[in-house]
C-alpha cells in the first residue's frame, strides 16, 4: 500500500472544521497519509508577521502535495491574496474546477458536467498594479500615452494585463491532456479576442495551435466570454472542458458552480508540473467559524480530485459515490442541501461527514 506525505493547511474561519472532515474521510479509506500541518492566512500573521510563512512554501515544495482549507485575506492591510501568492510562488499554472450535478441538490439544472481549466499565472491577476495618483502610475500613463497615442485620465489606477504564448500553450496542453485522460469530448477556449486583439487574440491563437495536435481525438471550438456566459445558462449540455485565461476562469467557474448548487459543492485544484494544492473554491465564512454548520462537500470532493491525481482511482470512486449517496438520500445533510434551508432536521459539518464515512463501508 502506498504511503503519502501531504502538507495540510487548515486555513481560517471554517477551514479547520472542513480539513478535519477531509482527513477523517481519507483515514476511513485506509489511505496511509503522514500530515505535515502548517499555518497560513490570518492565523499566521500574529505569529509569523506574514500570512504566507516560508515554512508553508518549503513544506509544499518538499512534499509536492497539499490539502488546503479556505484562507482569509485581510482587507485593507496591504497583504495580497495568499491563494494568488501560493500559485505564483509554486508555479501552479493550472486551476482545475469541475462542476458536476448530484441528485438531491436544489438546482434549476440537472446532469451538468463541466470542467473549468483556468490559467493561473498571468492576466490581470498577476498583480501588476499602480495606485491612482502615484508617481509610478503617472509614469506609466505618460509612457502609454506616448506609445499608444491614447489619453488616460491622469489620476487613474493602472492594472497590466499580460498573456504570453508560453503560458497559454502550457495551459492549453494541460486542458487537452486532461480531456484525453478523462474521456472528455471537447475543449472550448473562452476569450474576448474581438476587443483585446493582442492579449486575448494571442490566447486564442496559441490554443488553436495546440488543438491541432489533438485533431481526431478531442473537438475544439472557441467562444467569446460574454456569449459563453449566456451559452452556459441556456444550454450547458453542449459544453465539456472550458479553457480560459485567469480572470474569465474565475468568473465562469463561479457561474458554473451556480448551476450545480453553489460553491459548497465546488471542489478545486491548483496544479503545476510537480506540485499540486487541493482546496474547496469557496471562502472561509468566518461568521460560521466553530458552529459546525457548513457543507463539507467541496473539500471532500477536492480530496476525490487529489486521489485521482495520485492514481488512487478506485478510492476516488468510493469517496465520490459515498458523497453522492448521502446527498441523494437528503437526510444527513447540512442546511444548504435541504429543500428548506430552515429545516430543523439539517445536520452539522461533522454529522454529514459521519454519514459519508458510513457510506464508505
Amino acid at each position: 500500500m502506498n504511503k503519502y506525505k501531504i502538507t495540510l493547511i487548515p486555513g481560517d474561519g471554517v477551514g479547520p472544521e472542513l480539513t478535519d472532515s477531509a482527513k477523517r474521510c481519507l483515514e476511513a479509506l485506509d489511505i496511509k497519509i503522514e500530515w505535515d500541518i502548517v499555518e497560513a492566512g490570518e492565523s499566521a500573521i500574529e505569529k509569523y508577521k506574514t500570512p504566507l510563512p516560508e515554512r508553508v512554501l518549503s513544506s509544499i515544495k518538499k512534499n509536492g502535495l497539499a490539502l488546503k482549507g479556505p484562507i482569509t485575506t485581510p482587507v485593507g492591510t496591504g497583504y495580497r491574496s495568499v491563494n494568488v501568492e501560493l500559485r505564483k510562488a509554486l508555479d501552479l499554472y493550472a486551476c482545475l474546477r469541475p462542476c458536476k450535478s448530484y441528485k438531491g441538490v436544489r438546482s434549476r439544472y440537472k446532469d451538468i458536467d463541466l470542467v473549468i481549466v483556468r490559467e493561473n499565472t498571468e492576466d490581470l491577476y498577476a498583480g501588476i498594479e499602480f495606485e491612482g495618483g502615484s508617481k509610478d502610475a503617472k509614469s506609466v500613463i505618460k509612457l502609454l500615452a506616448a506609445l499608444s497615442k491614447k489619453r488616460i485620465r491622469p489620476v487613474s489606477a493602472i492594472s497590466i494585463k499580460s498573456i504570453s504564448r508560453e503560458a497559454t500553450e502550457r495551459i492549453a496542453r494541460y486542458a487537452f491532456e486532461y480531456a484525453v485522460k478523462n474521456n472528455r469530448r471537447k475543449v472550448t477556449a473562452v476569450h474576448k479576442a474581438n476587443i483585446m486583439k493582442y492579449t486575448d487574440g494571442l490566447f486564442l491563437e496559441a490554443a488553436r495551435e495546440v488543438s491541432k495536435s489533438y485533431e481526431g481525438r478531442i473537438e475544439f471550438e472557441d467562444r467569446i466570454v460574454d456569449n459563453m456566459c449566456m451559452q452556459i445558462v441556456q444550454k450547458p449540455e453542449e459544453y465539456d472542458v472550458l479553457l480560459l485565461p485567469n480572470l474569465y476562469g474565475d468568473i465562469i467557474s463561479d457561474l458554473a458552480a451556480g448551476l450545480v448548487g453553489g460553491l459548497g459543492l465546488a471542489p478545486g485544484a491548483n496544479i503545476g508540473d510537480n506540485i499540486a494544492v487541493f482546496e474547496p473554491t469557496h471562502g472561509s465564512a468566518p461568521k460560521y467559524k466553530g458552529l459546525n454548520k457548513v457543507n463539507p462537500t467541496a473539500i471532500i470532493l477536492s480530496c476525490v480530485i487529489m486521489l485521482k491525481y495520485l492514481g488512487e482511482d478506485g478510492q476516488a470512486k468510493r469517496l465520490e459515490a459515498a458523497v453522492s449517496s448521502v446527498i441523494e438520500e437528503g437526510r444527513s445533510v447540512t442546511y444548504d442541501l435541504k429543500e428548506d434551508r430552515r429545516d430543523p432536521t439539517a445536520v452539522g459539518t461533522s454529522q454529514m461527514t459521519d454519514a459519508i464515512i458510513q457510506n464508505l463501508r
